[in-house]
């Protein structure tokens, strides 16, 4: 078979090898307008970086066995071992468990991520093995919009199956749009990625070319956007987590001044009559008004009023825009900002209509917006059903570990915590994307037995009793694919893998051997053969679609296949509003749910069945400021994705005193003896991390921004409550669930205090490798 182009693809861009020998490197592919630096440095990080070369087993697991309550995790050396030694123990642990306790003791945990490619997505894999061995308990859902995943089928549509790949594309709203007011903002580091991966780039020029049009952008947050075009935005300042209230009061007033679309609201939606109401104040004498708002918030009425009034205009056929950015329905309470932001469009009316209506992630993620046409599925490793039934909200992990068989609500449903005793962890790191991270490490310990498949050794891989090395995308061959991206691209193996890592599949195949199951996991297929498998049957499927993709060979020679360009412009549920008989939504009336009879059933007292101000658990109109006055705000940094590549020299060089670095307002450091580049210690019950000072007018007064992704560096490794050196923002952050209905992470209602730090700096040891013991005779 003949070789094409040397292309990878990660989740934020394509890239060609270039060079050979000290030379070799990465360039962005020519056909991104505006390509991601992270992917750059990926050359250099994974050649260069903490690398897992062998197997490794903690000593005291290797030595005594599995046990409850293991506090030695992270305290004691690894031991580096044979593959087959490694596989042996693996199958061994994996049969006494679900044999003792049955297969839902186990749970399989991977937060995708891993890699772009459709082949080795850690995920795929990991549950085809699982199904394989009777199962195991799962997550569902995601950390990114776990609220809106709940909630959005109840009252619009399903968020990722049809919400997220199909928003209106930007082409669209720069012809059609004059309006656009962005709740969270805009934010062009989220936009750097996509899952699958993101070969072209357009967040940027999309909207230079809608401000070049006259369209005028509003974006309410507490951060000011720096790469948002100068002209024709306007940034609203507000107190964090009080969009809801916001948008109650430009709805309420809309309302007041008579510019609701009256027949959109009869023809299109359910439950408008008991939201007004509401809204109103007819039951409880409170009118959402901006009067009511702008002191919850911090805005002035008058801006809201004026803002209202410009909203619900239509003028020559160019209308409102109305988005909410990801990171507002990580609160808590998340679910309402998402709700209200689209009652407040249906209010407008324009919903259906070119350049109207309403987003939920604009700037989140590469594909929201793509005017590229829509490929369902994608090519994919076959998996079958998971024989075990029991799942947890993706969140919930803490609690399920803390809690085993206790009871709770999850979407209408009372459910119930299993009791696990084997964590397998294959993609994702939860000591980078979960919560309070003491807590977690508390509850960390309870399992007998933690098996993870790790590239590098971060604090996942440093806390876990078996550490499988994996291969990192540029060391694999895969496909890559993506919704709503332009390019399929034939991933080469680029580099050669260091020392013993292996892909998944290949680990996987491994344990299955020694589970007499090897031939029905792998099929008798390579990797290569898998691949060729994949693609012809998703370009068989293709041709229902309308689509003429090469064969496998003609794909693998070419490089990369290139979608055909859409046949008509991209606008969201513009059949519904043409013809919402026809096309009902999937809901309980078919309509859009103001009010959802079916929420209220639930009878959850911290999920209203209609959108509803709530005030946040933490907060700084609340009680608890006063103890803790700052309201920290932990966002997607733009150096990396997620924790992915924090040891980057491009992550490394963002770094203040090789600290991850926290916005603070001037009066705010002023106030505490802070200058720039001080290091700072950022605190509160649940912990404390040392961060370095960016003193900074693009954050309001009494608000913070660390960003999330600094490998987690406690000063007692292994130990709950010790001090991260290193700026990680979860070790601050609310482990609750955002409601009983959608259980998401609530991470940005936080509150902590901020000083100055006076002690000696610790160095910094998140990139260190763990201890290593002498090796000891195989296991039989």
């Amino acid at each position: 078979m003949a070789e094409g182009p040397r292309l990878t693809l990660s989740h934020w861009g394509a890239y060609q090898a270039s060079g050979a020998g000290d030379a070799a490197g990465l360039t962005a592919l020519r056909e991104d307008p505006d390509p991601s630096p992270i992917g750059l440095a990926m050359w250099d990080a994974y050649r260069n970086g903490p690398r897992i070369l062998r197997p490794a087993v903690r000593a005291g697991w290797l030595e005594h066995g599995p046990g409850r309550r293991s506090s030695a995790r992270g305290r004691e050396p690894f031991i580096e071992v044979p593959w087959e030694e490694a596989y042996a123990l693996v199958a061994r642990e994996l049969r006494r468990v679900a044999s003792t306790h049955g297969n839902a003791a186990i749970y399989g945990g991977s937060y995708g991520w891993a890699s772009a490619g459709r082949f080795h997505h850690a995920q795929s894999q990991l549950r085809r093995f699982m199904s394989l061995i009777g199962g195991c308990t799962v997550h569902k859902n995601t950390y990114s919009y776990a609220a809106a995943q709940a909630l959005l089928p109840h009252i619009v549509a399903d968020m990722q199956g049809y919400l997220e790949i199909n928003h209106t594309s930007w082409d669209v709203i720069a012809a059609h749009t004059r309006l656009f007011v962005a709740f969270g903002g805009l934010p062009w580091k989220n936009a750097q990625m996509s899952v699958g991966g993101a070969t072209e780039h357009r967040l940027r020029d999309a909207l230079s070319a809608a401000v070049a049009n006259g369209c005028r952008f509003v974006y309410f947050s507490a951060v000011r956007d720096t790469h948002l075009p100068v002209s024709g935005c306007e940034w609203i300042a507000l107190r964090p987590n009080t969009d809801t209230a916001v948008m109650l009061a430009l709805a309420c007033e809309i309302i007041r001044q008579g510019h609701q679309d009256r027949v959109f609201l009869d023809r299109y939606t359910a439950g408008y009559e008991q939201w007004e109401r509401y809204l109103l104040g007819k039951d409880d004498g409170i009118v959402k008004d901006a009067a009511w708002a702008g002191p919850i918030a911090g805005v002035d009425p008058q801006r809201l009023r004026s803002l209202a009034a410009d909203m619900a205009r239509e003028v020559e056929g160019k209308r409102t825009m109305v988005n909410a950015a990801w990171s507002l329905q990580r609160a808590d309470h998340g679910e309402q900002p998402f709700w209200a932001a689209i009652a407040l469009a249906a209010v407008i009316g324009h919903i259906g209509l070119a350049g109207g209506g309403f987003g939920v992630g604009y700037g989140c993620e590469n594909g929201i917006g793509s005017p590229h046409p829509l490929v369902r599925a994608g090519p994919r490793l076959p998996t079958s059903p998971n024989p075990v039934s029991r799942y947890i909200p993706v969140a919930r992990i803490t609690d399920m570990l803390e809690r085993p068989g206790e009871q709770f609500d999850f979407d209408g449903r009372r459910l119930r915590y299993p009791d696990i005793r084997l964590v397998y962890w294959a993609g994702g790191n939860p000591f980078h994307h979960h919560q309070d991270l003491n807590r977690l490490l508390a509850a960390w310990h309870r399992p007998e037995t933690i098996v993870v498949h790790e590239q590098v050794w971060n604090a996942h891989a440093k806390l876990a009793d078996i550490v499988l090395p994996a291969t990192s995308t540029l060391e694999r061959e895969d496909i890559g694919f993506a919704y709503r991206e332009p390019l399929i691209i034939a991933m080469r193996r680029l580099s050669e893998s260091p020392g013993q890592a292996l892909d998944d599949h290949e680990i996987f195949a491994g344990i299955a051997a020694k589970l007499g199951i090897a031939a029905q996991f792998t099929e008798g297929r390579t990797p290569r053969e898998w691949l060729a498998v994949m693609w012809e049957n998703w370009r068989s499927g293709l041709q229902v679609q309308g689509f003429t993709a090469p064969s496998f060979p003609q794909f693998w020679s070419d490089g990369s296949w290139r979608l055909p360009t859409a046949s008509r412009p991209v606008v969201m549920l513009d059949a519904f509003r043409a013809d919402p008989a026809g096309h009902p939504l999937a809901t309980p009336s078919g309509r859009i749910e103001i009010f959802s009879s079916q929420i209220e059933s639930f009878g959850y007292l911290d999920c209203p069945p209609q959108p509803t101000w709530l005030e946040p658990a933490e907060w700084l109109g609340g009680s608890r400021a006063a103890r803790y006055p700052l309201h920290l705000l932990s966002d997607q940094p733009h150096t990396k994705l997620h924790s992915q590549l924090d040891f980057s020299a491009l992550s490394r060089a963002n770094k203040v005193r090789g600290r991850e670095p926290v916005w603070i307002h001037p009066g705010d450091a002023a106030a505490r003896g802070i200058a720039d580049a001080d290091v700072v210690r950022l605190f509160n019950d649940r912990g404390a991390c040392l961060a370095g000072a960016v003193i900074t007018d693009c954050i309001t007064p009494g608000v913070l921004k660390l960003s999330t992704g600094a490998w987690w560096d406690p000063s007692e490794p292994g130990v709950a409550g010790s001090l991260d050196k290193h700026g990680n923002p979860n070790v601050l952050t609310r482990d609750r669930g955002t409601s009983s209905l959608g259980q998401g992470c609530s991470a940005q209602s936080c509150l902590v205090q901020l000083e100055k730090y006076e002690g000696a700096v610790p160095p910094i040891t998140a990139f260190d490798l763990p201890q290593f013991a002498p090796e000891r005779a195989a296991v039989p």
